[in-house]
This record gives C-alpha cells, sequence and structure tokens, in this order.
C-alpha cells in the first residue's frame, strides 16, 4: 500500500511538469506572434508616410511642373526630395518607430499632362 502512495505523488509531479511545459511554450508562441504583428504595423505605418510624401510631391509637380529642389519634411516621419528635368524622380522615406519604408516615383511632363511612369519601393 505504501507504495501506491509514492506513486501518485510522481504521477502528480509528472503531469504537473507537463502543464508547464505545455503553457510555457504556449507564451512564448503568444509573445512571438505579439511581436511579429507589431513589427508588420510598424512597417505599414511607416510605408503609409512615404506614400504621403509622394503624394505630396506629386502636388508640386501638378502645381509647378518645373518644380526641383532640395529635399523637404512633413512632420518628423517623412523625406520628400524631387529631381531632374522633365522627367522628375520623386524619392521619400517615410519613419516609424525605427523602421524606414522608401518609395521611388518616375514621372514625366509631356505636353501640359503630368504621367507616373513607375511606384516602387526601394531599399
Amino acid at each position: 500500500m505504501k507504495k501506491q502512495q509514492g506513486q501518485a505523488l510522481i504521477t502528480l509531479i509528472f503531469f504537473t511538469v507537463i502543464a508547464v511545459t505545455i503553457i510555457t511554450a504556449a507564451v512564448s508562441v503568444l509573445f512571438a506572434n505579439n511581436l511579429s504583428t507589431s513589427n508588420a504595423e510598424i512597417g505599414q505605418e511607416a510605408y503609409q508616410a512615404a506614400e504621403s510624401g509622394v503624394e505630396d510631391g506629386l502636388l508640386k509637380l501638378l502645381r509647378d511642373p518645373a518644380y526641383s529642389g532640395p529635399s523637404y519634411n512633413i512632420g518628423t516621419e517623412t523625406t520628400v526630395s524631387i529631381t531632374g528635368g522633365v522627367n522628375k524622380t520623386i524619392t521619400s522615406t517615410g519613419t516609424a518607430g525605427g523602421t524606414t519604408r522608401k518609395i521611388e516615383v518616375q514621372t514625366e511632363y509631356n505636353i501640359g499632362v503630368t504621367q507616373i511612369n513607375s511606384w516602387r519601393e526601394i531599399n
């Protein structure tokens, strides 16, 4: 009889160790997913800041097709530069939470019409 009482205690400890291991693994997976989601959201915010800079640059070109000037900032998150002659390149860098995303847009001005030739993210 005494052997059975010790065996029940060992079984209880065994199941407790298994439960703690499973709970620890689940918490680790939840933490990793949360961190990954946060990084994705911050990257998206940086991309949207860069897109807003491109849109601002396009507005400047629509108002003055000859515009070509130094880089300028929009708030603290976005830097925009417009370079080129007839064919302009707008480069916009957006920053959020330490993450930086950059977009480059190539435009062409022909007979009173500004046309976007390419819009891409660059490194």
